[in-house]
């Protein structure tokens, strides 16, 4: 099994998460953690965190669960649920697989704020190219 160290320089490459503030926390067989600390270019005009953050980094924790091993795997189809504004300035999503099929897998991502709080859950259903 790879170490975290070689996993974060792996995913250094998947620039638009990394860029943004996207960092690897853990990772294990089939699952992922990655956080976000928010910045003033994550909020929208009104002042919230902006929905593709959710969902990068959601993708991003995705990513690192289906391929820590083996790049192999893409997403065919993805979900989001918002449930609410984020009471800090730190965000963790924590993907988990739910089912591991021959050719395609499902896996429920939630997305905490730093207190726990559930602020979206995305569904997403992926493909193993081989």
């Amino acid at each position: 099994m790879k170490t975290l160290e070689e996993v974060r320089k792996e995913f250094e490459s998947d620039r638009y998460a990394t860029e943004n503030g996207a960092v690897v926390e853990s990772f294990g067989e089939k699952t992922a953690v990655c956080a976000l600390t928010l910045t003033s270019r994550h909020r929208n005009a009104m002042g919230n965190v902006m929905g593709a953050v959710y969902f990068t980094l959601a993708d991003f924790a995705f990513a690192v669960a289906t391929n820590n091993e083996k790049m192999s795997t893409v997403s065919l189809t993805s979900e989001i649920s918002f449930f609410g504004q984020p009471k800090d300035d730190r965000l963790t999503a924590e993907a988990v697989c739910v089912k591991d099929g021959r050719s395609t897998c499902y896996y429920r991502v939630d997305v905490k704020d730093g207190t726990g709080r559930m602020c979206a859950a995305v569904s997403v259903t992926g493909y193993h190219l081989g």
